[in-house]
């Protein structure tokens, strides 16, 4: 793995099929609006091997109309929405700031957890998000900051705290401390 800059990472892991996955996926979402991965899955990219059931992901707002074609567009190639069926139903939720899932179709696990990038908290993730090229294509996640951060301070598990101190032990050198301090002033003061 070489640390290119703040903004970009070169993986040169063989890729596994999540991976693989995570590539088709967000290859058609970034057809029509732009996305960010979050949470576990970030750790699991960058090296640290646990399991995932899902990998999150913000996306930007579209137009139904531009989601019917996304939609389609992931029918087409092989993925089913777990909440629902009609389109409608799947964007309303998407609007009302719930998340949506889809997986293979047939498939529960893994799936992907979509939501709409509504409030400032996660519309920032969009701000200072990383390239991460790969043989097969590229990923965009949430800064190595912000992903330490949530874990370590917001969400606070076990799995969180070790997910924060993988990413930190990986990129030693090449953390801003200042900037974890700054999310962290920003999580206390968080007010859904």
């Amino acid at each position: 793995m070489k640390f290119i800059s703040a903004r970009k990472i070169v993986l040169e892991k063989p890729l596994s099929e999540l991976d693989q996955l995570v590539l088709r996926f967000v290859n058609i979402v970034q057809k029509y609006t732009s996305y960010v991965i979050i949470s576990g899955y970030v750790a699991i990219l960058l090296g640290r091997s646990r399991g995932t059931e899902d990998v999150d992901l913000f996306v930007k707002k579209m137009s139904f109309e531009d989601f019917m074609l996304f939609y389609t567009d992931l029918k087409n190639e092989g993925f089913w929405c777990l909440n629902a069926d009609d389109v409608k139903e799947i964007y309303s939720y998407l609007v009302d700031g719930l998340a949506v899932r889809f997986a293979i179709n047939g498939e529960t696990i893994p799936n992907f957890e979509v939501k709409f990038a509504l409030k400032p908290i996660q519309l920032v993730t969009f701000d200072d998000c990383i390239e991460v090229v790969t043989e097969q294509g590229v990923i965009i996640i949430s800064s190595l900051e912000r992903q330490i951060a949530f874990k370590r301070y917001y969400l606070m598990s076990d799995k969180d705290l070790e997910d924060a101190k993988h990413v930190e032990e990986v990129f030693k050198g090449h953390i801003d401390v200042e900037k974890i301090k700054k999310y962290k002033v920003f999580l206390e003061n968080y007010n859904e």
